[in-house]
């Protein structure tokens, strides 16, 4: 699992990017990925931990 910083997220367009914490590239955020974790919304500067998947 790792930790990140949610840059910016966009609840309208539905995706965003988080900021990982280990200084790696930007993390692309689906809504349907929020929803999943039981969320409607993400807040900028929010603190996240996430885990990563390919697109299907």
């Amino acid at each position: 699992m790792s930790i990140g910083t949610v840059k910016w997220f966009n609840g309208t367009k539905g995706f965003g990017f988080i900021q990982p914490e280990d200084g790696s590239k930007d993390v692309f955020v689906h809504i349907s990925a929020v929803e999943r974790a039981g969320m409607q919304n993400l807040d900028e500067g929010q603190k996240v931990s996430y885990e990563m998947e390919t697109d299907r």
